[in-house]
Parts: structure tokens; sequence; C-alpha cells
């Protein structure tokens, strides 16, 4: 963490809301990226990004080291969103995964060379469990460190480790055929 996103984090925590706000562009994204790969919806992601943010101010006080303030923030957005996913009523069962996966599919007619590859990592992304979307998407899609990660999701480095092996794993053998099928084409 730099000095002075350090400063920052410090000045939001002890109350200033002028610095509070300054913060939100810093870690939106990574928030919304935790949210939206464990509930698959936008709109959903988006409330629990508002809604991490007003229990983050509201509850400032609790953590004082600007240094697990990232970690913590995530932790907050990981566990809201949880939260929201417990109270649906259906839930979608594995054999179900390709119809979250249609979510992110790009219309046909829309579609380029890039958009295409881009349709099926998301597709595969979408059929992992969640805990192993949510790993990749901090790992590889928001650029979090391990620690961070760890801390968020309160998990061993050795249990972080194995979850991205297994996902990553899953992730070539599901993305395979299309990229067989995108270098025929080449």
């Amino acid at each position: 963490m730099e000095p002075n996103e350090r400063e920052l984090i410090h000045a939001a925590l002890c109350g200033d809301r002028e610095h509070f706000e300054m913060i939100i562009p810093l870690f939106s994204r990574k928030l919304f990226a935790v949210a939206f790969a464990i509930l698959q919806d936008r709109d959903e992601a988006e409330d629990v990004v508002q809604e991490t943010f007003f229990r983050a101010f509201k509850s400032r006080w609790r953590l004082r080291d600007p240094e697990k303030f990232p970690a913590w923030l995530v932790a907050v957005a990981r566990n809201q969103a949880c939260s929201i996913l417990r109270k649906r009523r259906t839930v979608p069962l594995p054999d179900e995964a390709p119809e979250i996966a249609d979510a992110f599919a790009v219309k046909p007619d829309e579609q380029t060379a890039g958009d295409d590859l881009h349709a099926h990592v998301f597709s595969a992304l979408a059929k992992l469990p969640e805990q192993h979307r949510v790993a990749v998407s901090l790992r590889y899609l928001e650029g979090m460190s391990h620690e961070n990660i760890e801390a968020a999701m309160g998990l061993s480095n050795g249990a972080l480790r194995g979850i991205l092996g297994r996902a990553l794993e899953k992730l070539r053998k599901s993305l395979k055929p299309a990229i067989a099928a995108m270098e025929g084409e080449l």
C-alpha cells in the first residue's frame, strides 16, 4: 500500500467523510468483482458495493490499521454477497450452470473473435464453484495479492493455492475445446 493511500485510509477511518468518499473509487471495482463472482448478477453486485461502503463507514472505528482495510473491506463485501445468496429461494444447481453462463454470453451478431473467447472465459468462470470463482476473480481479474485474498476469504496460504490450482485446472479443461476451435480458424 502506498503512503498516500495509507494516509487517506487512516483519515477515513478516523471519521473524515471527505477522505472516505475519496477511497470509494479505489476499491469499488474490486468489491464489484467479489460480489459479482458470488452473485452472478450485476444489479445485486452493485447493491453489495454500496452496502459495503455504508457498513464500512458505520463500523470504521473497529479497524485501526489502515494496512488491513483493503482485506477487511473485501471481507465485508463477500459476507454481504453470501448473505444475499443465502436469502435467494432458488439457487442454481450444478447442472443449471449453463443458464448462469448465458448471462455472460455475447449475442452472436455482436461477437468478434476476441469477444467469442471472452464469452467462453466468462462462461467457464461461471461454472466454477463460488469459492473458486471468488478466488480466481480476485487474483487474476483484480490482481490482489495472495495475502489479501487469504485475509478476505479466511483461508490459509495452502488452501488458497489449492483452490486456485483446482480452479485453473477446471478452466483449462473447460476452455480447451474453444481454444482449439479458434486455433483451427486461424
